[in-house]
């Protein structure tokens, strides 16, 4: 597999997530092992401060975003349409675009994102149910909305959120996932999500809350990953990847990370990654040190 064939996706909208950015980039050159040089694709919201033009020189394209007027206010439209955008860029070649949230962090080479020629998807399930809809419920008005809206009636395939360990339909964690571009999963994301927002009377109904408005965008990308791709070709990620060091301590004892170095990636969201206060997780050396000299990037 050549790095013509891996794009790693990133977003840049404020000074955090261009700061995450910055420290995830690091992240896969230090420890992406014979994925650290794959091209790096960084999305940044406002082109014009460039705050992030210097990256270039290290291998990673930057590239203007400008969410379309109909979803710009809504959550996360931004990630939604970077996605669709870099479908729409990736060459005929690539068969791996992998999705990095700027809060998220590699520790170890993420080789389960490397779809090759045989997957279509690599995804990991939600951390917590929050509005997933439990497998043995009727389905609610939100998730029937947004299975008429991808082309299904109901869900078959179940998935068992990670911290609260609830059986649930298919919701997947949209912190870092991997979709082969030449499926157009990523493009009808866009087109369903924009639909969504759209809809009056879907926002001001099934999707009034903010929860709900929230975890919309991922909900239409579990929905998608179900209806379009064949099942066999969905790879279901390990608990080492997209690990919620965020949700450390709500995690379960058997299932909780005992050492940082463990772990292939994780979402960190609004924690330090400073060793000098992350003291209930064992973090050895390199990854000890690396983080030390780190710290003031997060």
């Amino acid at each position: 597999m050549t790095g013509d064939q891996i794009v790693f996706l990133i977003l840049a909208s404020t000074a955090n997530q261009i700061s995450g950015a910055r420290l995830l980039i690091d992240s896969i050159r230090s420890f992406g092992g014979t994925m650290s040089h794959y091209p790096v694709w960084l999305f940044e919201a406002d082109p014009q401060k460039a705050p992030c033009k210097d990256l270039e020189s290290e291998g990673v394209r930057v590239l203007s975003l400008t969410v379309p007027d109909s979803v710009r206010h809504y959550w996360f439209a931004d990630k939604v349409y970077v996605c669709a955008r870099a479908e729409e860029l990736a060459a005929p070649e690539v068969q791996s675009l992998i999705w990095f949230s700027p809060d998220c962090l590699i520790i170890k080479p993420p080789l389960l994102f490397d779809l090759g020629p045989s997957l279509d998807a690599a995804m990991r399930p939600v951390h917590i149910r929050n509005i997933g809809l439990p497998a043995r419920d009727p389905v609610d008005d939100f998730w029937k909305k947004i299975y008429e809206t991808v082309g299904v009636e109901d869900m078959e395939t179940t998935v068992e959120s990670f911290v609260d360990q609830e059986r649930i339909r298919a919701y997947f964690n949209s912190h870092a996932f991997a979709v082969n571009p030449s499926k157009g999963v990523l493009r009808r994301w866009f087109t369903c999500f924009e639909s969504l927002v759209c809809d009056k009377q879907f926002q001001s109904g099934p999707c009034r809350d903010k929860r709900h408005q929230i975890f919309l965008h991922q909900a239409v990308l579990s929905a998608l990953i179900v209806a379009l791709l064949d099942p066999q070709r969905v790879r279901s990620l390990p608990p080492q990847y997209n690990y919620p060091y965020n949700l450390h301590q709500s995690v379960s004892t058997d299932r909780r990370a005992l050492a940082l170095n463990d772990l292939v990636c994780i979402a960190y969201e609004d924690r330090r990654l400073d060793p000098s206060v992350m003291d209930d997780i064992t973090i050895k050396d390199p990854l000890r040190s690396w983080l030390s000299a780190h710290a003031n990037k997060t």
